[in-house]
């Protein structure tokens, strides 16, 4: 392209400076001629008003020499001969015309240009008399003619060869222009398309190029989000299948012995590996934010009702307590209800592998103004190092654990604007605290009456949270 526009400008420039230079060149040359001409008619007009009064020869070879042209001995008079008998034709300085020229100028009557040796000659014919006719006759040299047309031509050649180069610099520069911010869109193209998904490109260049950059950037931004999202949805997948997997695990230690109970533990205790590896490897990059929910989110009882429920079960084979607490009412939240699901499933599964059996836990919902708060807590031993723990979603599973739990709860509580926070329970254990932000979000048919009251109920869950 770059040099497409090179080969443009020098052709237009070319024919424009031709269409241009060719004509003035020629007009230059007449204008130099126009002007020796001229100039000889005012030489040959000079020596007039003398012919009109006298055609002696000593007189007229006076005001011959004092003319210009006649001190450097390019003018010459040719007089007639006189009517008188024995009158003599007169003829002062070098004459360069042909007789024949000079009669037909006095058979004319008007002024002639001639070709002769090394020039012109202008034959300026005046009256003597009614039937004499003299002939003034100029010499202008080839030279005189051409004076100054070189010098114009070469000028107007170096113009014209200055705009050619000026209009190829000009080409140049705005090809440049053009095809670097193209060149970078098609390098970061082929970038993007062997795998380098950082790859972006400067908006930069001219109005079409920075769209398309700006198109582009947009276009690999979004690649990377769909990429990310759908790693996190892996890895969510494979996460909730743990918590059926901690069921079948619980159930096949109490099979007792014997070589069927073995297998049964041994395949429960491979799938767990097998779901951890799937996990990690599907978190290769920073989680996203989880998109709110709809409009009318979900009901935090309900879902908690459903979770406890199914828990409750394997938590009375274990001997474990389980107390519920604030959802006697509807408490709504924008948060799409799989999940919330995800993030109590993810908690409790926490509480069942990672302390003794019949440990005792606890669900309290506080509903606030400006928030919900979720606690799940347990009577275990505890967290000794709950930033540690928070942090493993994003720095791998220690002991046998992905760490990808927590990260679900805490990427749900975030995408309303909240937090999770890791303390000590009333119990004696471990509390997570969800903090999920209303920002002046409420459910379309709640109403306004039924928030009174819950400013008071969110200031004791904050305290809660932090005991």
């Amino acid at each position: 392209m770059r040099w497409a526009l090179v080969k443009v400008a020098v052709a237009v420039t070319v024919m424009v400076v031709v269409a241009f230079a060719v004509p003035l060149g020629l007009v230059i040359k007449e204008m130099a001629r126009d002007r020796a001409f001229t100039n000889a008619e005012r030489q040959a007009a000079t020596i007039g008003p003398t012919l009109s009064i006298t055609t002696d020869r000593a007189e007229l070879e006076r005001a011959v020499a004092s003319t210009l042209a006649g001190a450097y001995g390019r003018m010459a008079v040719h007089v007639p001969a006189a009517d008188e008998p024995g009158g003599l034709p007169l003829e002062i300085g070098t004459r360069r015309a042909a007789e024949e020229d000079l009669r037909t100028v006095r058979r004319i009557g008007r002024a002639s240009i001639t070709e002769v040796t090394g020039g012109f000659a202008l034959l300026q014919p005046t009256a003597l008399s009614q039937a004499r006719i003299a002939v003034v006759e100029i010499f202008v040299p080839d030279d005189e003619v051409s004076n100054g047309v070189t010098t114009a031509w070469l000028v107007l050649a170096g113009v014209g060869l200055a705009l050619v180069v000026g209009s190829v610099a000009v080409a140049d520069r705005l090809g440049l222009r053009m095809v670097e911010p193209a060149q970078r869109l098609a390098y970061a193209a082929h970038a993007l398309g062997e795998g380098k998904l950082g790859a972006r490109v400067p908006e930069e260049g001219p109005t079409e190029l920075r769209s398309a950059a700006v198109a582009f950037n947009s276009m690999a931004d979004q690649v990377v989000q769909l990429l990310a999202n759908e790693r996190e949805l892996a890895a969510d997948l494979s996460h909730r299948l743990r918590t059926p997997l901690t069921v079948l695990r619980l159930n096949a230690a109490s099979l007792g012995e014997g070589p069927a109970a073995d297998q049964t533990r041994a395949a429960v205790a491979q799938l767990e590996r097998e779901v951890d590896t799937i996990i990690r490897t599907a978190r290769e990059s920073k989680p996203q934010t989880v998109a709110a929910g709809p409009a009318g989110g979900c009901d935090v009882s309900e879902v908690v009702r459903e979770r406890m429920d199914f828990w409750s079960a394997l938590a009375e084979d274990e001997g474990r307590t389980a107390r519920v607490a604030g959802i006697g009412g509807p408490v709504r939240i924008p948060v799409v209800r799989a999940e919330l699901a995800a993030a109590l499933d993810a908690l409790l599964g926490n509480v069942f592998r990672h302390t003794p059996e019949g440990t005792a836990f606890a669900v309290d919902v506080h509903n606030g103004e400006d928030a919900v708060i979720v606690l799940v807590s347990d009577a275990g031993p505890g967290i000794a190092d709950p930033r540690a723990a928070l942090a493993r979603g994003n720095s791998g599973g220690r002991d046998g654990s992905t760490g990808l739990g927590l990260d679900i709860v805490r990427r749900v509580a975030e995408s309303t604007g909240g937090d999770v926070r890791i303390g000590r329970s009333v119990l004696g254990g471990t509390e997570v605290r969800i903090w999920i932000g209303l920002d002046g979000w409420r459910a379309p048919d709640a109403p306004r009456g039924h928030r009174l009251g819950r400013r008071k109920r969110a200031a004791q869950g904050r305290r809660a949270a932090e005991v």
